[in-house]
């Protein structure tokens, strides 16, 4: 840290103010012991022989004066002195900075940080207040990423409630005013609007699932034992019908060895039959599904759901997993679902201590799981999302 020119000159007349107060009292010290002295003839003998006993050195010198034996003491003190009050008087200097840097973030300069490099506590005091004013700009940064997040959420339900509820008000409505010609526009009519209602209940509980996914104050849920491999063949047993009626088949690769896993049995199950679903429904041209396992590390497993389908695009790989998001934008219900269900996936297998990574080729789609073996002891997550390119896999 830098002095100024004024912080000099006041540090300097602090040292000089300190040091003719010193030698005044110095004087005055020196002044009162010698008048003793001279007035007490028996302690001027006793320092007389103190002297002649007290030698030094090699050659044996005796002690020339007691004065100057005091005054060094004295000067040595004196220094002391000065040196604690300049460096005292220093470091307010230093705290007068740091408050005054304090108050230019307070004042709404937030991409300023304390820039001075000092020794001891007061460095670390600065590390400190460096660390706090980035945590509360992160926290900012965070609570703008969520108003800007509900204010998504409210269009996008808004936009998703709005339409099928316009279409079933307006076919009750012709019901209600009775534009129907026989019984049977009228069954026609309220069949459409019993349609989009359950639109809207597939919306609604698809909300309700995100929300229960996403929940960190409900009770912890209950842990199962889960086998990886009888998992695998659970899913490859439950889906095997349903892919034949989309002409694929589910292909199963299981783990070498046995691996059990510690976590929540019926939400990994919404994880998997929304994958699979999503390969049924989104994985045009594909004729296989492909469900493998392997370790990941020491405490952990990786689960693969993949396709052969129909690419991702490049540009929609780094949205696919935030709500209401879809890959085919115009929203209409006839080509996609809610947008809600990969992002269900992904609050369900960071809550059970895991994350989720996608990559996208023109060969191959892959969700890759990574869990934890015991969902008390999360993985932490070192591997970024993959953005698939035709050329291959190549890392964000």
């Amino acid at each position: 840290m830098k002095l100024t020119t004024k912080e000099k000159t006041e540090l300097f007349g602090e040292g000089v103010v300190t040091l003719i107060l010193l030698l005044l009292l110095n004087l005055a010290i020196t002044v009162i012991i010698t008048q003793s002295i001279e007035s007490n003839p028996g302690l001027r003998d006793g320092i007389f022989i103190i002297k002649q006993s007290v030698t030094f050195g090699p050659m044996h010198f005796h002690l020339l004066s007691w004065e100057n034996l005091f005054i060094v003491a004295m000067g040595v003190i004196d220094v002391i002195i000065i040196y604690w009050r300049l460096i005292r008087r220093y470091h307010q200097m230093q705290l007068r900075h740091i408050i005054s840097e304090l108050h230019y973030i307070a004042n709404g300069h937030f991409d300023h940080r304390i820039p001075f490099e000092l020794k001891g506590d007061t460095e670390r005091v600065i590390q400190s207040i460096n660390a706090l004013v980035d945590s509360v700009i992160e926290s900012m940064n965070d609570e703008r990423k969520v108003e800007v997040s509900k204010d998504k959420l409210v269009t996008s339900v808004s936009h998703d409630l709005r339409t099928p509820l316009t279409s079933i008000l307006g076919y009750l409505g012709l019901i209600e005013d009775g534009q129907c010609k026989n019984q049977d526009e009228i069954l026609k009519y309220s069949h459409i609007a019993y349609l989009k209602a359950q639109q809207m209940k597939q919306l609604v509980d698809r909300l309700f699932e995100y929300a229960k996914a996403g929940d960190k104050s409900k009770p912890s849920q209950e842990i199962d034992n889960i086998d990886v491999n009888a998992l695998l063949e659970q899913l490859q047993a439950s889906f095997k019908l349903d892919a034949s009626k989309h002409g694929m088949s589910i292909e199963m690769k299981p783990l070498k060895k046995n691996v059990w896993i510690k976590a929540n049995a019926e939400s990994l199950g919404r994880v998997f039959n929304n994958l699979i679903s999503n390969a049924f429904k989104y994985g045009k041209g594909g004729k296989h599904i492909y469900l493998s396992a392997k370790p990941e590390g020491k405490n952990g497993v990786e689960i693969v759901v993949a396709n052969d389908g129909e690419q991702i695009p490049k540009r929609s790989l780094e949205h696919i997993f935030d709500r209401f998001y879809r890959v085919e934008e115009s929203r209409n219900t006839k080509t996609g679902g809610t947008g809600l269900g990969l992002a269900i996936v992904r609050e369900i297998v960071t809550n059970q201590g895991g994350y989720i990574n996608v990559s996208s080729t023109k060969k191959l789609t892959a969700f890759k799981i990574y869990l934890p073996l015991d969902v008390n002891h999360p993985l932490q997550k070192n591997k970024r999302m993959v953005i698939g390119e035709e050329n291959g896999k190549k890392e964000k």
